[in-house]
């Protein structure tokens, strides 16, 4: 949805729905790889080695989603002259099983001197507010909370 649509509040109920969807192989002992319907590929491990494990990958998801809306929004009125974006949260393990607590995404931005970077600069906090709000998938995702269902694929 670009950001001159219609507010979700106000749409339909029913939106189509586009299926997005990545296959994982084992490729070793404790890693795999994910690899998208575009040839993407991405190593996955359990932290015994320098690959991403799926905590991580999270967090880069959440940090990657809510990077590019930020940067469509502010780029609109000036590139960052630097841009660095931190995930990070706790993982426990309570009563609800193990999961992430104190998730926050930290966007560490330049914008340039002049009327540009100054429109950008004042854009920032609605940019960082419509992205948690609206616009990243996987940050909306995880706020909201969406059951996954796991199923035997196999037939056995």
């Amino acid at each position: 949805m670009s950001q001159s649509e219609t507010p979700p509040e106000t749409l339909p109920e029913s939106l189509p729905e586009t299926l997005r969807s990545i296959d994982l192989v084992r490729i070793g002992e404790g890693r795999y790889k994910a690899t998208n319907g575009r040839g993407g590929v991405l190593p996955v491990g359990s932290g015994d080695d320098p690959d991403f494990t799926p905590v991580e990958l999270l967090l880069a998801a959440i940090a990657g989603c809510g990077a590019i809306d930020v940067d469509l929004i502010t780029g609109k009125r000036a590139q960052a002259t630097q841009f660095a974006v931190r995930s990070e949260g706790h993982k426990v393990r309570d009563e609800d099983g193990n999961h992430l607590v104190d998730l926050r995404v930290t966007f560490d931005l330049t914008f340039p001197e002049g009327e540009a970077g100054d429109r950008a600069r004042e854009i920032l906090p609605r940019a960082l507010q419509q992205t948690r709000d609206r616009l990243c998938t996987v940050g909306r995702t995880v706020a909201l909370g969406e059951p996954v269902e796991y199923v035997d694929g196999s037939g056995a």
